[in-house]
């Protein structure tokens, strides 16, 4: 006789989805709450998970933060249905005006151009 057994990570999509303005990079996007855990495999069915961690993701710019634990299996319970805002940390700054470089030539503009009004490379 003989077994078949493994330990392997998973990743659990959670029940959850916040609309918000994204602090990182700016932009209208989504908050997505994902479980990451290992699990011991019998026969390719899972029987223990431990090591469980709790992310955010913005879905806007993918940048991930891990949350508390207790948070999340809150989150997981359904008992948290919002998080705060500076749950990602806030690098973009609302007020200053954006300013674009050109890769090609150097040039600097605030203004929102997909291409470079000097050079006419893609910003």
């Amino acid at each position: 006789m003989f077994f078949i057994m493994g330990v392997s990570q998973g990743r659990k999509k959670l029940d959850f989805n916040q609309t918000m303005l994204c602090g990182h990079c700016g932009r209208y996007g989504h908050l997505e709450v994902y479980m990451v855990y290992s699990y011991l495999s019998l026969f390719f069915i899972p029987l223990f998970k431990w090591g469980k961690r709790y992310y955010v993701r913005a879905a806007c710019c993918d940048t991930t933060v891990e949350i508390e634990k207790e948070l999340g299996r809150q989150i997981e319970r359904g008992e948290v249905t919002s998080l705060p805002p500076d749950i990602i940390p806030q690098t973009y700054s609302y007020g200053a005006p954006r300013r674009l470089r050109c890769p090609s030539c150097g040039f600097e503009t605030e203004e929102d151009y997909q291409f470079c009004p000097k050079c006419g490379q893609r910003l």
